[in-house]
């Protein structure tokens, strides 16, 4: 038995969005059931993410740390963003929040995971990159606003995360999927069989 997720849609009656928002917005969908009974369900309809585990040269990831207002706490992440332009290539995504995020360009690229983050409620899909060969941005700092005026960043090493995220000390999905991810790559087939930075992204389709 191949343990693989697989698509499959089933028969919506009739949908409804009662709530749109800046960014995502709300859905309500009458789905038909197996026994034939018609449902409703609610979800977040989101553009999609991708997230930037950057690795440097002494074994560190670099992290922000930044305010989020629904969970009322300062999290340490990685660099991550919206996939803003419908079809945006993921891989022009992670470069373009790196360098705003961190201001840091890499020049190995390979996708580390993707996942949906609550596909019980959120329909959210995010591309999780390792980045390694890390060097400073060559444009200028770009100028940040809002909750991101105040990051902080710092660069930890990475069994300290693991650490961290077992003990639960560490919160933030990208980053606890990230790490994790990292260290069962490094203890299988290695970085460089991850899948390359351009491979096919079924839930979120793009343009090369």
């Amino acid at each position: 038995m191949t343990i693989k997720d697989t698509h499959e849609e089933w028969e919506i009656r009739a949908t409804e969005t009662p709530f749109v928002g800046n960014k995502t917005s709300v859905r309500t969908d009458e789905v038909v059931m197996p026994d034939g009974s018609v449902a409703r369900r609610d979800y977040q309809v989101h553009p999609g993410s991708v997230a930037v585990l950057a690795l440097d040269a002494e074994d560190r990831v670099l992290l922000i740390k930044q305010y989020r207002h629904p969970v009322r706490q300062k999290l340490w992440e990685i660099p991550a963003g919206l996939l803003d332009v419908p079809g945006e290539n993921p891989l022009h995504a992670a470069q373009r929040e790196l360098y705003e995020e961190a201001h840091v360009k890499a020049e190995d690229w390979r996708v580390l995971t993707d996942v949906y983050t609550t596909p019980g409620g959120c329909d959210e899909a995010v591309r999780i990159f390792l980045a390694r060969d890390l060097s400073e941005a060559d444009q200028e700092r770009f100028e940040v606003e809002d909750e991101e005026a105040d990051m902080e960043h710092a660069r930890v090493p990475v069994d300290e995360l693991v650490r961290g995220a077992l003990a639960g000390e560490l919160h933030n999905n990208c980053l606890v999927v990230g790490v994790l991810s990292l260290a069962a790559a490094r203890g299988g087939d290695g970085l460089d069989a991850l899948r390359p930075a351009d491979a096919p992204w079924p839930a979120r389709p793009f343009e090369s």
